[in-house]
């Protein structure tokens, strides 16, 4: 093996310490967001930034888990929509994006042009909103998971993966008997693991982020998803924290919207690292054409 040469040292070195210096900047909002949130208020109002607290409490998570702020209903139906979206929203886009990769489909160049129109343009947000009222589907959380059932990248992403399959195997698989929706069970979907976990992925922290929506459609309490009661908590901490003054509760307001943003992030923080490494292969297999 061929040694390195002082520059090729010094430039690998140099790499080695930015990506360091880029890592350490991404990594310290998450780590203020974490010691602000166990970091009791006076600490907070004498240092002003906490990196390491001299003590630690979990009053404003214990606060947080208390039924009044809804949190626990709100995860309740995050993770609904999350696992029922996700799940549902994968079925669609599969079963729409294997006849489009299939080149002996008529008419799927007009189809492919309808996927790529909604890309570029789309009814507005009236028209939607009208829509889904007249679907009856104000106030459920169906409003969260139908009107966003399919995306068109993840659209084109999945097309693109299925196109570069061998046909050879979908030949054979016609040969013995197999149909449309046999091989795609089958044969195409345990093919296509890696795009389907990364599109999964997609959807899934899209349905655990998303918010708007759920303001827009969403007027029930014990209906709203966990991005919005985050939200409220954050624009009313201040009111919020004087009650629990009231109540001679050790409780800071800082404290009490760090410990909110954490509790909201948390789940998405433990899945991401068991399935982030089919984020790049699966990508790029439903973008580059073989």
């Amino acid at each position: 093996m061929k040694s390195m040469t002082l520059g090729e040292r010094a430039g690998s070195g140099g790499i080695y310490l930015l990506l360091i210096l880029i890592s350490a900047v991404c990594f310290f909002p998450l780590l203020y967001v974490v010691v602000i949130s166990v970091t009791p208020e006076a600490e907070i109002v004498r240092k002003g930034i906490v990196l390491v607290p001299e003590a630690v409490t979990w009053s404003a998570y214990k606060e947080m888990l208390t039924p009044r702020h809804g949190l626990w209903n709100a995860y309740q139906v995050t993770l609904f929509r999350t696992i029922v979206g996700t799940s549902l929203s994968l079925f669609f886009t599969a079963i729409t994006a294997y006849p489009l990769s299939r080149r002996y489909l008529p008419g799927r160049s007009v189809f492919l042009l309808y996927v790529v129109f909604t890309m570029l343009f789309s009814g507005g947000l009236i028209p939607t909103y009208l829509l889904v009222r007249s679907l009856g589907m104000l106030n459920t959380v169906w409003a969260l998971i139908v009107p966003g059932l399919i995306s068109a990248f993840n659209l084109v992403i999945m097309k693109g993966f299925f196109e570069q399959l061998p046909v050879e195997i979908e030949e054979s698989a016609r040969v013995d008997g197999a149909g449309d929706m046999s091989i795609l069970l089958k044969i195409i979907v345990p093919l296509s693991l890696p795009v389907l976990t990364t599109i999964g992925l997609f959807y899934a922290v899209w349905h655990w982020n998303s918010y708007f929506d759920a303001v827009m459609y969403i007027h029930k309490a014990d209906q709203m998803p966990l991005q919005v009661v985050l939200r409220n908590i954050l624009l009313n901490v201040q009111s919020l924290n004087n009650d629990l003054l009231n109540e001679d509760q050790p409780v800071g307001t800082m404290a009490l919207q760090m410990s909110a943003v954490v509790l909201s992030t948390l789940p998405i923080l433990l899945v991401y690292p068991f399935i982030q490494k089919h984020f790049t292969k699966g990508v790029l297999l439903g973008s580059i054409k073989g």
